[in-house]
């Protein structure tokens, strides 16, 4: 993707080009690591929560300890996932999950933020796809919100990965990703805790909503996820060697797109440890099957001044 619109200065280092008039930004002038100060920090976190996913050129010096180092900077990280096991501190992204999803939606603690790094880019393709899940309910005519609001949906890991890509690797992986079983109930419209905005908490770890079978919650299911998926409220990255990119993981969905044959497509990510979502009602999601508690931490949402 290229910026055509002028950068924004938002301090005497870092500027700012917005990608999309609802989603999406690259930020110029911050070189990423353990070492960046708190301002910078603050100021990362603040054009996050803003943008909602924020890019950044040029940082082929990162290798796996300092993005990680980096994350820490931003947050607490998870363990790389809840039931794929890595041999480091971060998750190898291999292949493209070509479906609509938040990360881990599956557990009680939903990641506040994901840290993604290419390590290996095919030739082409393999771009990600970002939306906006604020945008999509902002969007909603009032019965749809009030249809919204007083849903809550069970997520759940044990979804059909190997169905997309029915290949050995991805059946192997699917029965990796199952070998513990998470469900959890959310509210389907969060409260953003540091914005204080509304959005959709969906996407295709969502098995059923609660009181609903999954015959009925289907239609309602691709009716609100539809649009999520707007193209109005999304952004779209084709990713380059040294890009870095941070997504607000309380206020998105993603979506890696498959269209890059035999190719290798590697990226490795890192999360941050979230807080528990809550609805308009006031109620939080809840764990019904499996304990996240090693995980990550439930971490409460950071207070702006």
């Amino acid at each position: 993707m290229t910026a055509t619109l002028d950068p924004t200065t938002v301090s005497p280092e870092i500027t700012v080009t917005k990608l999309g008039e609802h989603i999406g930004a690259i930020v110029h002038g911050v070189r990423l690591g353990g070492d960046i100060d708190d301002a910078t920090a603050e100021t990362i976190l603040d054009l996050l929560a803003e943008h909602e996913v924020i890019f950044f050129r040029g940082q082929d010096h990162l290798d796996d300890a300092g993005q990680h180092a980096f994350a820490a900077r931003l947050g607490v990280p998870t363990t790389p996932h809840p039931t794929v096991r890595s041999d480091s501190d971060l998750l190898p992204i291999e292949g493209a999950a070509n479906s609509w999803h938040t990360d881990v939606s599956f557990v009680d603690r939903v990641p506040k933020a994901s840290i993604l790094r290419p390590v290996e880019l095919p030739p082409h393709g393999g771009n990600t796809t970002w939306a906006s899940t604020t945008r999509a309910y902002d969007r909603l005519p009032a019965p749809l919100k009030a249809l919204a609001e007083n849903l809550r949906a069970i997520h759940t890991n044990d979804y059909d990965y190997a169905g997309h890509n029915a290949t050995y690797q991805r059946a192997e992986y699917h029965k990796e990703f199952i070998r513990t079983i998470f469900e959890a109930e959310h509210p389907v419209v969060r409260v953003h805790p540091e914005t204080g905005r509304r959005s959709l908490l969906l996407g295709h770890f969502v098995k059923s909503f609660a009181g609903l079978s999954t015959q009925d919650s289907a239609p309602i299911l691709a009716l609100l996820q539809r649009r999520i998926e707007n193209p109005d409220n999304t952004v779209r990255w084709a990713w380059q060697p040294g890009d870095v990119a941070i997504w607000d993981n309380r206020s998105t969905q993603h979506f890696g797109i498959n269209d890059y044959g035999d190719h290798t497509r590697l990226l490795r990510r890192v999360t941050l440890a979230g807080d528990l979502p809550v609805g308009v009602d006031g109620r939080e999601g809840v764990a019904l099957r499996g304990d996240a508690s090693d995980y990550a931490p439930v971490t409460p949402a950071r207070s702006r001044g």
